[in-house]
């Protein structure tokens, strides 16, 4: 068989035919009476288990040593493909990524493209001085896709830099909430943290429902940090929660404070006194805990309160009885303005 006619059936040119041979790898078996190649259907096969070897990822000398060294192990080799072609997907998706992330930024022009892509890199310096000056700049004509921003957020050790971050990603506002979204629910706990103070920082109506939803969330570190928020923000769902990082000494200040901001509204204040007395009056409330919610009472209006803390003032736990005691003689002090 000639070569041109194996070209067609094997589907390899008679260019690439000529290159195996002169490297080697493929004989022709015999030679026409006027000297042209003369393939045999062993060549033939030859040639089809070359470039089945090739599309594997294979050079040509390592298809060599695979067709004529008897004592050639795949397996080392297959390994090697295996990791080199793991890295090499690692780096065109990275390549993807920030070919999106540019596209997203919407340049104008080559200056803004060397822009974001200065930025995007900075991002990724392996210094805080760097990655934080890359956040705030972020916030001008040529922006950080908000995808990127994220993506650097939930990544941040450093709480400098963490901080700059959140400021951008409040710039962005509810474009980075979605993202935000999906950190909450990656297996790593530091990552869920990040995620849900990134939202805290995010004002408006819908990072408010995403941190409603985040109150439920199995991660109670992501909870608190919610109801913390909520608090500040007026939502009477955070109350239960707030009241039980009170009780747990979790952030127990901050979370009084919180309650006592919620307690502006009479209804609330109602439920917040209710629950606290609730509490306080249950056998299995350590005593360390009872102080603490005594404290919290101290912000919590209403009449419900006062005669909650003068019942107090009889309480066999001396610190709880002071303690209602000082707060009861607070609430009826004359105010001297």
């Amino acid at each position: 068989m000639l070569i041109g006619e194996v070209s067609r059936r094997c589907g390899v040119s008679v260019r690439m035919l000529r290159h195996y041979e002169s490297l080697g790898l493929l004989r022709p078996t015999g030679r026409t009476g006027v000297g042209y190649r003369d393939y045999s259907g062993a060549d033939l096969r030859r040639i089809f288990h070359i470039e089945s070897l090739r599309s594997l990822g294979l050079s040509l000398r390592a298809v060599g040593r695979a067709l004529d060294d008897p004592a050639f192990t795949p397996a080392e080799l297959v390994g090697d493909l295996i990791r080199q072609t793991r890295a090499r997907i690692s780096a065109e998706r990275e390549l993807l990524t920030r070919l999106r992330r540019i596209d997203a930024a919407g340049p104008a022009d080559w200056q803004d493209v060397l822009q974001v892509v200065a930025l995007l890199r900075d991002l990724g310096s392996p210094r805080a001085d760097q990655r934080q000056r890359a956040a705030l700049a972020s916030v001008g004509e040529v922006p950080v896709p908000v995808e990127a921003l994220v993506a650097a957020a939930l990544d941040e050790s450093d709480p400098n830099v963490a901080g700059a971050l959140r400021w951008a990603l409040a710039h962005a506002g509810v474009d980075a909430l979605p993202l935000l979204a999906q950190g909450l629910d990656v297996p790593t706990a530091a990552v869920r943290e990040r995620a849900v103070r990134a939202v805290v920082e995010i004002p408006g109506a819908d990072a408010t429902a995403l941190l409603r939803d985040a109150l439920r969330h199995p991660d109670p570190v992501v909870g608190r940090c919610a109801a913390l928020a909520l608090g500040s923000r007026g939502e009477p769902d955070a109350v239960p929660t707030l009241v039980d990082m009170v009780v747990a000494q979790v952030n127990d200040v901050d979370a009084a404070d919180a309650l006592s901001v919620l307690a502006a509204d009479p209804a609330t204040a109602e439920r917040i006194a209710a629950r606290l007395i609730e509490l306080l009056t249950r056998s299995d409330t350590g005593a360390s805990a009872r102080g603490r919610l005594t404290q919290a009472l101290a912000g919590i209006p209403g009449d419900t309160t006062s005669r909650a803390l003068a019942g107090l003032t009889g309480d066999d736990d001396r610190a709880v009885a002071l303690t209602a005691r000082y707060l009861l003689t607070l609430r009826t002090a004359p105010d001297v303005r």
